[in-house]
C-alpha cells in the first residue's frame, strides 16, 4: 500500500473505531454501572499506557510540564467521559455520535471567546444549523420532552470543546510527549473513579464475555490505539485530508448503531443527521478559510475536535 493510502487507511480506521465506541459503551453500561465502566476503561488504558512508556523509557522520565498538564487535562477528560457515558446509556449510539460532533463548531467559538480572534458571521449560521440538527435528533419519533441522554451528550460536547481549547493553550510553546501526557491522564482518571466506582466492582467480577469484550475494546482500541494511531497519521497527512477522514466519525456511529446495534432512525432523526453532518463540515470549512485569511496555521480545533485526546502541537511518538 502506498504511504498516502496507508495514512488515509489509518485515519479512516481511527474514525471507525471512535464511531463504534458509542455502541461499545452502550453495551457495557447495559450490564454495569456507568462509573464501573469508566473505572475499568481507565484502569486497562493505564496499564497499557504505562507498559508503552516503560518500553520507550529511553525518552526519559516524565517532565514537570507533562505531570502538571496531564493532571489538569485528566480531570477535564474524565468530565467529558462521565457525561458521554451516562448520556449514551440513555440514548441511542447513533444519536450520541451525531450530537457529540457539535464539538466541531463549539471549539472555535470557545477558542475565539478566549481571545483567538473573530469568526465570520456565516460561521454562526453553520452553528445554528447544527443546533437545529440537535433539536431534530432529540425529537426522535415526534415532539416530546428532550431525552436526558441527548442532553448529557450535548453537555459532553460543550465540555469536550473546552477540553480541546485547554489542550491547545496548555501545550502551546511547551514540549510534552503525547504518550506520556496520555499516561498521566489515564492515571488521573483511574484515581478519580476508584472511590465512586468501588461499590460496582462485584458486578464487574460477574460480567460476561460480551461486557468484558466491550470494556477491552473501549480501553485498548478506542483510547490507546486510536490516540496513538491518530497522532502518527495526522503527522503524515495534509490537515484538510486528515480532518475530512476523522470527521466521518458521526457517520460511522450511525452506521454501526443501526447495522450492529439494531437501532432505528425516524424521519426526524434522519433529517437531523443530515443537517448535523452538513453543518459541522460547513463550519469547519469556514473556520479554516478564516485562519488562512489571517495568515494563521490551521487550528487544532479543526483537526482534532472529534479526537478523544487531541495531539496537535506536541511531538508525535514513533509508532
Amino acid at each position: 500500500m502506498f504511504p498516502g493510502r496507508r495514512t488515509d487507511a489509518v485515519l479512516l480506521l481511527v474514525a471507525i473505531v471512535w464511531g463504534s465506541s458509542y455502541l461499545a459503551a452502550k453495551t457495557a453500561t447495559h450490564d454495569l454501572p456507568v462509573l464501573t465502566v469508566l473505572l475499568a476503561r481507565y484502569a486497562i488504558s493505564t496499564i497499557a499506557c504505562l507498559a508503552l512508556v516503560e518500553a520507550r523509557r529511553r525518552g526519559g522520565r516524565l517532565t514537570p510540564d507533562e505531570i502538571r498538564i496531564g493532571a489538569l487535562l485528566g480531570v477535564t477528560q474524565a468530565a467529558v467521559l462521565v457525561l458521554e457515558t451516562y448520556g449514551v446509556a440513555h440514548t441511542s449510539a447513533a444519536n450520541a455520535g451525531l450530537i457529540i460532533s457539535l464539538t466541531i463548531v463549539l471549539t472555535p467559538l470557545l477558542d475565539r471567546a478566549a481571545g483567538a480572534g473573530r469568526l465570520p458571521a456565516r460561521f454562526f449560521a453553520a452553528t445554528g444549523l447544527c443546533l437545529l440538527a440537535v433539536t431534530l435528533l432529540m425529537l426522535g419519533s415526534g415532539f416530546h420532552r428532550p431525552r436526558i441522554g441527548d442532553l448529557l451528550i450535548l453537555a459532553a460536547a460543550v465540555v469536550r470543546a473546552g477540553h480541546v481549547v485547554l489542550v491547545g493553550r496548555l501545550t502551546k510553546s511547551r514540549t510534552v510527549r503525547p504518550l506520556q501526557l496520555t499516561a498521566v491522564q489515564m492515571v488521573v482518571g483511574t484515581v478519580l473513579f476508584a472511590g465512586p466506582a468501588a461499590s460496582g466492582l462485584p458486578a464487574l467480577a460477574r460480567a460476561d464475555a460480551a461486557t468484558w469484550g466491550a470494556l477491552l475494546y473501549l480501553a485498548l482500541f478506542c483510547s490507546v490505539f486510536a490516540f496513538l494511531a491518530q497522532t502518527w497519521a495526522v503527522q503524515h497527512s495534509s490537515p484538510s485530508r486528515a480532518s475530512l477522514l476523522l470527521g466521518t466519525e458521526p457517520v460511522w456511529a450511525v452506521a454501526i448503531g443501526i447495522g450492529l446495534g439494531g437501532e432505528t432512525f425516524t424521519a426526524f432523526a434522519g433529517l437531523g443527521a443530515a443537517l448535523m453532518v452538513a453543518g459541522t463540515y460547513w463550519g469547519q470549512h469556514i473556520e479554516e478559510a478564516a485562519n488562512r485569511d489571517r495568515g494563521q496555521p490551521r487550528s487544532r480545533a479543526s483537526v482534532t475536535s472529534l479526537a478523544k485526546l487531541p495531539p496537535a502541537r506536541v511531538p508525535p511518538p514513533k509508532v
